[in-house]
C-alpha cells in the first residue's frame, strides 16, 4: 500500500531531523536521549550511586544516559510494556504498568533500596482521538505520580512527560501536593509542534 503524504512528510522529517542523525553518530537508541541530557544538565537531578526507576524505558535511550551517569555503584530499574533490547547494568522488566503485578515486581527488585529519581517517559499508544489520547496520557502520569509518592526517599525527585490539555493544570496542582516544587521544561528536541512538556517535582515532601 502506498504511504499517505503525511506518512511521507514525517519519514522525510525525520531523516533529516539533526537530532536523529546525531543519536546515530553519538550511539544513542534515539534521538529522545536529548530531553534528558538538556534537562539534567540543567537540573542535576541523575547523581552517581543513585537508584533511579524509568518508566517508559525503550527503545532504551534514557537508560544509556541514567546508567552513565549513576555510575557502577548506582541503579537503573527501566520498565516498558514493549521489548527492550537489553543494556549492560540496567534490569528491564517487560510489563504494563497499570497492573498491580507489575507495581509488586517493582518493589520486589528494589527491595526497600532508597529510590531517588523517578522518570517516566511513558506515552499511550495513539488512537487519534484527542480527546481519548488525552485521557490515557493523563492516566499514565497519574500512576507514575502514585509510584513515586509511595517510593521516593524525602527529597527525591521526578521527571514525567504529560501533554498540555485536558486535565494538565489538574495534574500539575496534585504534583504539588507531593513535591516542595512543580517545574515545566521544554527541551529544545522536543519538536515545537508537539504538546509535550516535562514536569519536573522537586523534593518530595
Amino acid at each position: 500500500m502506498p504511504r499517505s503524504k503525511t506518512s511521507k512528510a514525517w519519514l522525510q522529517e525525520h531523516v533529516n531531523d539533526p537530532y536523529v542523525q546525531r543519536a546515530k553518530a553519538e550511539g544513542y537508541r534515539s534521538r529522545a536521549a536529548y530531553k534528558l541530557i538538556e534537562i539534567d544538565d540543567k537540573d542535576r537531578l541523575i547523581k552517581k550511586g543513585m537508584v533511579v526507576v524509568e518508566l517508559g524505558a525503550a527503545p532504551g535511550s534514557w537508560s544509556q544516559i541514567i546508567k552513565t551517569r549513576v555510575g557502577p555503584a548506582g541503579r537503573v530499574i527501566a520498565l516498558d510494556l514493549i521489548e527492550m533490547v537489553p543494556l549492560h547494568g540496567v534490569e528491564f522488566i517487560q510489563a504494563d504498568f497499570s497492573e498491580e503485578a507489575t507495581l509488586q515486581e517493582i518493589e520486589s527488585r528494589l527491595a526497600g533500596a532508597p529510590v531517588g529519581l523517578v522518570l517516566s517517559d511513558m506515552a499511550p499508544n495513539m488512537s487519534g482521538i484527542a480527546s481519548s489520547d488525552q485521557a490515557r496520557s493523563v492516566y499514565l502520569a497519574e500512576l507514575a505520580l502514585e509510584f513515586a509518592e509511595k517510593n521516593l526517599v524525602p527529597g527525591g525527585d521526578m521527571l514525567v512527560k504529560v501533554f498540555q490539555g485536558s486535565g494538565f493544570m489538574e495534574y500539575r496542582d496534585a504534583m504539588r501536593g507531593v513535591f516542595k516544587s512543580v517545574l515545566v521544561r521544554k527541551p529544545q528536541s522536543s519538536r515545537g509542534r508537539s504538546p509535550e512538556v516535562y514536569l519536573l517535582g522537586k523534593g518530595k515532601k
